[in-house]
């Protein structure tokens, strides 16, 4: 593997991540080694699931593609597993992780976080603390709290009192929910990014009211020593006409004044069809908008989501983003933001009616690689095979697997495989709760034993009534390395955790520094402009 993988060193890459070509500076290690800590502009696909994903992250095979492992082995690794794919600009850092010269940042969606911060900093978005909010609560104050986060998080816990409105709903839903302009409108959610993101996407859009973030979302309510709501809760309708019909001349005033600029299916098609460019495209609306209708080969990315979440979304920096709604005002409210986020972004609006009859229905399933076949055995002749000495392993993730595994399976992750082990072993069968990441372990170690995948899984093991276990943790000296333990239970309860990480969200644009490290031109008005 040493001989066909070629190694740059950080300098080299830094050069590459400035000089404005289409680049991917991809981080494989797993999830928990991730996000303790990276490269600012690292995207994490890690190499546990890296054939299953790269193809929906970064579609051009021509792509340059910069490598970041734990150690040259797993770079190696990747590389080839690249190569084998048909990717042909893929190289590493050599040394790894550890070579990279420039401070490592803890978490995750860092550059979208940092850019809230620096958005506050720069428009002085106003906020509110959760004492000053529940007193006005108490006093029936005229003011509404909405929740930017999406719905299936608001469901899960919420300020008392708010109403689940996505990000990027919160326009075109305003006239609809806040028909009085001397409302108090607050926006909450879970931190302070898409409170603080919301908040100005309100005012830079014009709305009248007086709108403020909530300071620290849940977690800083928490803090205040106030209890969350849990369970289901008020949740806006989708827009009006007439509300929809308020928020156009917004939209069309940002689109103008920052160069957002429309383009028809025609030109997307072009676009798509250019050997030298990367073009991805997200629909930005609603999850049950999209499945009624949508732009064939759209990805479905709620516009609040996109903002906090792009590099989950786009890999390749200097892509094109094209945001498709069926009227313009989410997809271009979240152009303009990501604009700032430094990216080339297109709107695509097509008619409802239209996309409903000849758009694409449904979530269509990411396409996944065509992988060598490998032997599935059922249950009984996994659990036989056992019994005569072959080994069971299970590449669920971590949290899967304390939660049931069959009787006798270790947790294995593909960065990890133990080819000697299997070797010895002679025979290893291969389960998982994600056929494809089973797949690609088995693959990874047929060359040291004769390897069988278990077929239908842990529900097929229990249906055949063999035993299935539990564990509080893994064993001694098995790191749950897919598992990100960093401040995981701030939304537990735990109010150390939850101070330190509104301290380390407020943190990122000391660390960062300018702005322009991270790619991020904001697009601060002129005092009196919108």
């Amino acid at each position: 593997m040493n001989m066909t993988t070629r190694y740059i060193d950080a300098a080299h890459a830094r050069q590459w991540l400035q000089d404005g070509a289409e680049i991917a500076l991809v981080d494989v290690r797993e999830a928990g080694r991730y996000g303790e800590g990276h490269a600012l502009l690292a995207v994490n696909i890690p190499y546990s699931r890296l054939e299953l994903d790269i193809g929906t992250l970064i579609p051009r095979l021509a792509t340059r593609i910069v490598l970041i492992a734990e150690n040259d082995r797993l770079a190696e690794r990747a590389a080839l597993s690249l190569a084998q794919l048909g990717y042909s600009q893929v190289t590493a850092l050599r040394g790894g992780v550890d070579a990279w010269d420039e401070p490592l940042f803890q978490g995750v969606n860092v550059p979208s976080k940092a850019f809230a911060e620096y958005v506050e900093h720069g428009f002085h978005t106003p906020d509110i603390s959760a004492e000053e909010l529940h007193r006005l609560q108490g006093q029936d104050a005229n003011l509404i709290l909405l929740d930017s986060r999406t719905v299936e998080e608001h469901r899960r816990f919420h300020v008392p009192g708010a109403i689940a409105c996505p990000g990027s709903e919160l326009v075109p839903r305003f006239a609809d929910l806040v028909p009085d302009p001397e409302t108090l409108v607050v926006i909450s959610c879970a931190g302070r990014t898409r409170g603080v993101m919301g908040a100005q996407t309100l005012l830079s859009a014009g709305v009248p009211n007086r709108v403020v973030a909530l300071r620290g979302g849940t977690q800083g309510w928490r803090l205040a020593g106030l209890a969350l709501e849990t369970g289901p809760a008020r949740e806006s309708a989708p827009a009006s006409p007439a509300s929809r019909l308020r928020a156009q001349p917004a939209a069309r005033d940002l689109a103008s004044r920052h160069g957002i600029p429309a383009i028809d299916a025609r030109t997307l098609a072009a676009w798509q069809d250019d050997p030298s460019r990367t073009t991805y495209v997200f629909d930005v609306r609603t999850r049950e908008e999209y499945a009624a209708g949508h732009h064939p080969g759209a990805s479905f990315v709620q516009g609040v989501q996109l903002i906090q979440r792009l590099d989950e979304a786009a890999a390749v920096r200097g892509a094109r983003l094209v945001l498709a709604d069926d009227d313009g005002i989410r997809a271009t409210l979240t152009a303009y933001w990501l604009k700032q986020l430094g990216w080339e972004v297109a709107v695509l609006a097509r008619d409802a009616g239209t996309l409903v009859a000849e758009g694409e229905r449904g979530h269509p399933a990411p396409a996944r690689p065509a992988l060598p076949a490998v032997e599935a055995v059922d249950p009984a002749a996994a659990a036989a095979a056992i019994q005569r000495g072959a080994l069971l392993l299970d590449t669920s993730d971590s949290a899967g697997f304390l939660r049931a595994h069959p009787q006798g399976a270790r947790w294995i992750n593909r960065s990890r495989l133990d080819d000697d082990e299997a070797r010895r072993a002679g025979h290893v069968i291969v389960t998982g709760d994600d056929a494809g990441v089973a797949h690609l372990v088995a693959l990874d170690l047929r060359e040291h034993a004769r390897v069988s995948l278990l077929r239908g899984g842990l529900e097929a093991w229990r249906a055949a009534g063999l035993p299935v276990a539990s564990a509080q943790a893994l064993p001694p000296g098995v790191e749950r390395i897919d598992f990100l333990a960093w401040l995981h239970d701030r939304h537990e309860g735990n109010a150390a955790s939850s101070a330190a990480y509104l301290e380390w969200e407020a943190a990122l644009p000391a660390r960062i520094g300018a702005p322009t490290v991270a790619g991020i031109r904001l697009a601060v008005p002129d005092a009196g402009a919108a």
